[in-house]
């Protein structure tokens, strides 16, 4: 049997009930691997559209970095709005903030139920550079885009808000949120079954057959007629060519015991990776390995006057969620490996609705009638943009490099987080 996650959101959320291993051979319309939001969205929103769906899971609903990240709702990118503009143009910027709006509203939709959700969000300012940049940038969607959610608040305000004197100014933002990460991947599940996907855990896919279709399981296979592969940094193992454009990125979850002093409700607070947890703990998100984590004990106990003995409750790894040259989705809805196989993949601090809205939008790129998956001509435009596509760039550097330069870039972004 595969191991049950473990960690905080595992403590924190009822046991699920087991689902059984693949075992023998089955036929299916679409096959789905991997049983995070991406692969569970695909399921849910293929089997809405009719097709006969079955997912594979090679641990448990949610067990990998769907189930253990920060749970934040954000709306826009990761890049902010003036950069996209720059990038890419206005129109297709624009066009962007109109597709992360709908993502948001998918997300806060299916979360509705079950899922710890609440609304609103505060992204601290850790220094006065910060501070202007997040007030620039508020400034810039409310007169461009006409998003009047953000709202900035002062130092006392910020205080009163996050209960520490160590940020000079935050951002309020009403149009975000926060989540419980392993409901909400159960919940997804939980959906997709209602409408009719099946879903096996316990059941790793060892091999894909790209000319017929066929995925091989240890104890059984599906066969296919659309195989959607939906592992993130763990494709390459199924499919080596999509290796270049994956970078291994850890990062540790952190959940403090109970606080006690801080008992009122917050908004979903973010705050250089540190945020609230209903029970009020705080659960800090650091790009620290294990042996590392007294450092990130300092800094609770001089933001946060947390010390409690210094003991934390939980901590956990995030391993191998998968860092992309291009942290947006800007792929044609993902790679097209051969005739009716796609990958998709990618993850950042705000991929919570973009992995679970894309799926969404690429199952209306394709039709279900006559007991097949009919793709729609392709016109170079996204089915719910009218942005254009280019392929994705490799990273640097080759397999050899790609870990040390990944370490000396989140060591650069540090350095440069002090000014």
């Amino acid at each position: 049997m595969s191991a049950q996650p473990q960690g905080y959101y595992a403590a924190s959320a009822a046991a699920a009930a087991p689902r059984a291993p693949l075992a023998g051979d089955i036929g299916a319309d679409v096959c789905v691997v991997g049983g995070g939001y991406t692969g569970l969205s695909a399921a849910l929103h293929a089997a809405r559209a009719g097709a006969k769906v079955v997912l594979v899971e090679a641990e448990t609903i949610g067990f990998a970095a769907s189930g253990r990240n920060g749970g934040q709702i954000h709306p826009g990118h990761r890049k902010d709005q003036a950069e996209l503009e720059r990038w890419l143009g206005e129109s297709q910027a624009r066009d962007l903030w109109r597709l992360s709006e709908e993502a948001r509203a998918l997300v806060f939709d299916l979360a509705c139920e079950g899922c710890d959700l609440k609304r609103g969000l505060v992204i601290a300012a850790h220094n006065a550079s910060a501070a202007r940049h997040l007030a620039e940038d508020a400034a810039h969607i409310e007169a461009r885009y006409g998003y009047r959610e953000l709202r900035m608040l002062d130092r006392v305000e910020t205080a009163a808000t996050l209960g520490t004197t160590a940020y000079p100014a935050a951002r309020f933002d009403g149009g975000g949120g926060h989540l419980h990460p392993l409901k909400f991947a159960r919940r997804l599940a939980a959906l997709a079954s209602d409408a009719g996907a099946v879903l096996y855990e316990d059941s790793p896919a060892l091999a894909i057959a790209r000319d017929d279709g066929v995925v091989e399981t240890a104890y059984g296979r599906v066969r296919a007629d659309h195989v959607v592969l939906a592992c993130d940094a763990f494709s390459d193992a199924l499919a080596p060519e999509l290796a270049p454009y994956i970078a291994h990125v850890e990062s540790f979850l952190i959940a403090t015991a109970p606080l006690g002093a801080i008992e009122r409700e917050h908004p979903s607070q973010r705050s250089r990776g540190r945020r609230y947890a209903p029970c009020a703990r705080l659960l800090p998100q650091e790009r620290r390995r294990p042996s590392d984590l007294r450092r990130a004990r300092e800094l609770l106990e001089s933001a946060f006057r947390y010390r409690r003995d210094g003991s934390s409750a939980h901590a956990e790894g995030v391993s191998g969620p998968g860092g992309h040259r291009h942290r947006l989705w800007l792929a044609r809805h993902g790679r097209h490996h051969a005739h009716a196989h796609a990958a998709f993949s990618g993850a950042s601090d705000r991929a919570s609705c973009s992995v679970t809205a894309i799926p969404a939008m690429a199952s209306r790129y394709r039709s279900w009638a006559a007991r097949r998956w009919r793709r729609r001509r392709w016109d170079g435009r996204n089915v719910s943009t009218s942005w254009r596509v280019w392929p994705p760039r490799k990273f640097p550097g080759g397999p050899l490099l790609r870990k040390p330069m990944v370490t000396a870039a989140l060591t650069l972004l540090k350095w440069a987080d002090l000014f």
